[in-house]
């Protein structure tokens, strides 16, 4: 008995020191460290497929926390709602050795309410734990399980979830039912999945190891297409009580479209405004756009997020009573005034955010769709609506939802579209500078700008949500100067398809010349320059990315210094590339410095052997932007 207990203790002690010793930092390879602020010493992503509408998903990782960077890897979050769970959280705390130093109490896991100012209604919650711990390095681990009722929506697997955090390893594992039809798309994964079938299961899997950290590159393309990713999605699905398929993308509308109809009749109040304000208009145009500022004045955007109500919008009556909606019921009910006008809107679902123009994937129908919005034929063309927005011109698709492929909802199913993308001329920004210098490198200048298109997404910003003080010191942070004051801000718009936000600034600036001895140091490009430059030496891993085209005109006019004379002035430049064009030049007449600058930049995505010309296109804008005048006091 006594042998049997020793060799008891040293078999649990073994187990203990090997899972102590696979922690220990040390046996992280350099490789890994490298530019790490993190590293993933393990992950296994389980997916376990019951049925069409039940799974089970369990999640086991450990990240070992080299630095204070690195620190925000260490929290533990998840969500749950109605119709997924989370169950058995448990993790432990391990320092640099591998020792095991704590592990999980239920008392400290916080568990938070997923609602915030402008969610009206969401049964999403989610649970947090944190270490609190600081002595770096060190690892946490944890592991969870989630049960989910109705199966539409399934985790993507993304082991490096950025630049800063290495992985060690990582699993990503799929069972399903021999008869399930499972669908895949991988970026960046050598091969295919293993895939084995015992007759009662199917099991997929994928396996990484030794992802390494990276720096940062400006202009990247999507994460998911820049490290390993895998996304899934079924065949069939059911969701509450409704069923479906995603085989195309036609299917997948098929259901959207299910779960709007009937949903868009208007109270008879409604309908009577409808017909007072658009019976005497003579076009579509007219009446679609009268009615988008119908909806911009009678309601105001409320998350709701309840159960299926993630993806099925409330009534147009219920909009029409409450004043309120998200995205899908604002979309709806414009639709149905639409409707009532005589006119036919559909319901669009799109992937909204400004970093991420791929929209969706022409290969792979799935329901990646964070946002609604609608669109109206008109003729030849085709008019779009942000619907949750108060101030947005009729129209106008921002860069958060344009330039990308979007699902639009009709009767037979869903089409894939695109959402309307605009040309440099169309984002232009032309801001006309009239300045004086004094002898003391003071400066005073009067700011008259024009923004359009996506350009003037900020100032619509500005002008809209923010106070007048907010403005101003908004714009005292941000404009390229040492110490200034603005003294005045005016701001109007002009609302069209393609919309203009005008601004008047007046602005003094201290030192803004440098003076030494009789001379005068001016940068006469006074507000508009290239904020960043690039080494032309470094290897560049991945795509150069412009997701948009601009046009930038600066034409500057700065009164100098009676008494003074040029004694050297900036070369003009100009620059033709497949990245853009840029032109600069330099005049100075009558007392007067005048500069005018002209800057495009092209969308589009080019390869990472471009990089080098592409750091010299850049740098070479950098120069030129600040470029120096300088003037000489004249002699008695």
């Amino acid at each position: 008995m006594k042998t049997f207990k020793l060799l008891l203790i040293i078999f649990c002690t073994t187990i203990g020191l090997a899972k102590a010793q696979s922690f220990n930092i040390m046996l992280i390879p350099d490789s890994l460290t490298n530019k790490a602020n993190a590293v993933k010493r393990y992950e296994e992503l389980k997916i376990s497929i019951k049925d069409i509408d039940r799974a089970v998903v369990s999640r086991k990782y450990a990240i070992t926390i080299l630095n204070e960077a690195g620190r925000r890897y260490a929290t533990y979050s998840n969500t749950y709602d109605k119709l997924k769970d989370l169950s058995d959280i448990d993790g432990n705390l391990y320092d640099a050795a591998g020792k095991h130093l704590k592990n999980v109490k239920r008392k400290d896991i916080a568990d938070y309410s997923g609602d915030d100012e402008a969610t009206l209604a969401t049964d999403a919650r989610f649970k947090v734990h944190d270490f609190y711990y600081s002595a770096y390095p060190y690892t946490v681990e944890y592991e969870d399980e989630q049960s989910f009722d109705g199966i539409f929506f399934l985790p993507r697997w993304i082991p490096q979830r950025t630049n800063r955090c290495a992985v060690q390893q990582s699993r990503f594992i799929v069972e399903t039912p021999v008869s399930y039809k499972l669908r895949y798309k991988q970026f960046n994964y050598a091969g295919n999945p293993v895939i084995v079938n015992d007759g009662k299961k199917i099991t997929y899997t994928w396996e990484v190891k030794n992802l390494h950290a990276f720096e940062d590159e400006a202009f990247s393309p999507q994460w998911e297409e820049m490290t390993t990713s895998v996304f899934i999605a079924p065949v069939n699905f059911k969701i509450e009580n409704y069923t479906g398929e995603m085989d195309s993308w036609k299917n997948l509308g098929k259901f959207i479209a299910q779960l709007n109809a009937g949903r868009d009749a208007l109270p008879e109040n409604v309908k009577k405004d409808v017909h007072a304000l658009t019976d005497n208009l003579s076009t579509p145009k007219e009446k679609a756009f009268t009615l988008y500022n119908y909806l911009q004045k009678n309601t105001r955007y409320i998350s709701v997020q309840l159960g299926i109500g993630g993806w099925q919008p409330y009534d147009a009556s219920y909009v029409a009573t409450k004043k309120y909606g998200d995205c899908k019921a604002l979309s709806n009910y414009m639709k149905s005034l639409l409707k009532e006008a005589g006119l036919n809107g559909y319901y669009v679902l799109v992937n909204s955010d400004d970093d991420d123009t791929h929209g969706l994937w022409e290969d792979f129908p799935s329901p990646y769709f964070n946002h609604a919005v609608l669109c109206m034929p008109d003729g030849k063309d085709t008019l779009w609506f942000e619907c949750t927005s108060q101030t947005a011109t009729p129209g106008f698709m921002g860069s958060s939802v344009g330039n990308r492929k979007a699902l639009m909802i009709k009767d037979d199913g869903g089409h894939v579209v695109n959402t309307p993308s605009y040309k440099a001329e169309q984002n232009l920004q032309t801001r006309v500078v009239t300045a004086s210098i004094d002898a003391e490198g003071n400066l005073d200048a009067a700011l008259v700008t024009k923004y359009t298109g996506i350009q003037q997404q900020l100032p619509h910003a500005l002008m809209y949500h923010t106070t007048k003080e907010d403005r101003e010191k908004y714009l005292n942070d941000e404009l390229n100067l040492p110490t200034y004051k603005v003294d005045k801000t005016n701001y109007t718009e002009n609302k069209g398809l393609i919309p203009e936000i005008n601004e008047d600034l007046h602005i003094s600036a201290q030192n803004y010349a440098s003076v030494s001895g009789k001379r005068l140091f001016i940068k006469p490009n006074l507000f508009n320059k290239t904020g960043s430059k690039f080494n032309v030496d470094d290897k560049r891993l991945f795509d150069i990315e412009y997701t948009y085209s601009f046009h930038d005109i600066d034409s500057i006019d700065i009164k100098i210094p009676d008494g003074y004379t040029t004694e050297a002035l900036p070369k003009n430049l100009d620059l033709n590339s497949k990245f853009g064009n840029y032109n600069i030049e330099f005049k100075v007449a009558n007392n007067n410095i005048s500069v005018v600058r002209n800057y495009t930049r092209f969308a589009g995505r080019f390869p990472s052997s471009d990089y080098a010309e592409f750091a010299k296109f850049i740098n070479d804008i950098y120069k030129a932007d600040r470029s120096q005048v300088v003037l000489v006091k004249k002699e008695n």
